[in-house]
């Protein structure tokens, strides 16, 4: 496979920076390729927070039409930023190896820790589900909406904006900013978004299967994808999305799947979280059964009363 892939992607540092990581990847095998930045309606509006803007392709949309339109062959994305039905056109070919799927707390300033409960600090995030977790295990914070990439957030944060960010450590890793870390939140308790730490590769349903299976076998970690896809099956049924604080997180060892995940009301005081554990064979269906088990122990009326909320402020 001689001819070059055109790979499309969002332009911020990150975005780019997950682009170029799948493009050695695939170099590594031959395949030549080539970077198209886009921009999504999630790049171009900064002034409205993220749930204000729908859950229906924020990140993905313009990539995704660009993909339909074969002017680039596949798009990358974070994991955690792809909406859990794709529809007919499209399909994940690929997920990278996860790492870091923890949330962090990044500061100027080490003193601004957010297990100290005796002191109030603003903290910046533009996401629904750890806006509601800060209220939930930390009331003491006052969380601050705040958008744009991780190197304008950093400066807006030194500008005085907020004290600290809210962000997950991937990100922060790839752009080389660890130094900044304050605080580690552990992923049993500040359970990640679905995906959080894997670079998803997208393709339209038409690319040829012989080239999805060269890409896949370029990329694919197949741990990876059992746990992920567990985690999207609990996220399809639970009808969740940016707007929708829903959470899980899926881990494998030796041929068992454990899968913990949960909801949270906007104001953080209701919060439902369950674990199950099955054969990773059945990770599918286990993350299924995790939604419908939240669902029956009060998840269902939380997101009701979610998006009755949103509909009330549209």
């Amino acid at each position: 496979m001689k001819e070059k892939l055109v790979i499309g992607t969002r332009g911020s540092r990150l975005a780019l920076w997950q682009a170029k990581f799948i493009a050695l990847l695939l170099h590594q095998h031959g395949l030549e390729t080539a970077i198209k930045p886009i921009k999504t309606v999630g790049d171009k509006i900064l002034d409205v927070s993220i749930a204000k803007l729908g859950d229906k392709g924020v990140f993905t949309q313009a990539i995704e039409e660009e993909l339909l339109a074969g002017t680039i062959d596949i798009a990358v994305h974070s994991a955690k930023d792809l909406q859990s039905d794709l529809g007919a056109n499209f399909e994940i070919i690929a997920f990278t190896q996860r790492t870091h799927p923890n949330d962090v707390v990044l500061s100027h300033h080490e003193k601004h820790n957010i297990y100290d409960y005796q002191k109030a600090i603003k903290v910046g995030t533009s996401a629904t589900r750890r806006i509601a977790l800060l209220k939930h295990y930390f009331p003491h914070v006052q969380p601050v909406d705040i958008r744009g990439n991780l190197h304008t957030r950093i400066h807006k944060m030194k500008e005085g904006y907020c004290d600290a960010l809210l962000l997950s450590f991937a990100g922060v890793h790839a752009m080389k900013f660890t130094t900044m870390i304050v605080n580690i939140l552990p992923v049993y308790q500040f359970i990640p978004a679905v995906g959080q730490g894997a670079i998803a590769v997208e393709a339209a349903s038409y690319l040829p299967a012989s080239k999805k299976a060269f890409i896949r076998s370029c990329i694919n970690h197949d741990e990876t994808e059992i746990n992920i896809l567990a985690e999207r099956a609990f996220l399809k049924r639970m009808e969740g999305g940016c707007s929708i604080p829903v959470f899980a997180m899926a881990t494998t060892e030796a041929d068992q799947l454990t899968i913990r995940g949960g909801v949270i009301s906007l104001n953080g005081k209701q919060c439902i979280q369950e674990v199950l554990t099955d054969q990773k064979d059945n990770n599918i269906a286990l993350g299924i059964q995790l939604a419908d088990l939240i669902q029956q122990k009060g998840g269902k009326k939380i997101i009701a009363e979610i998006k009755q909320s949103r509909t009330s402020i549209a």
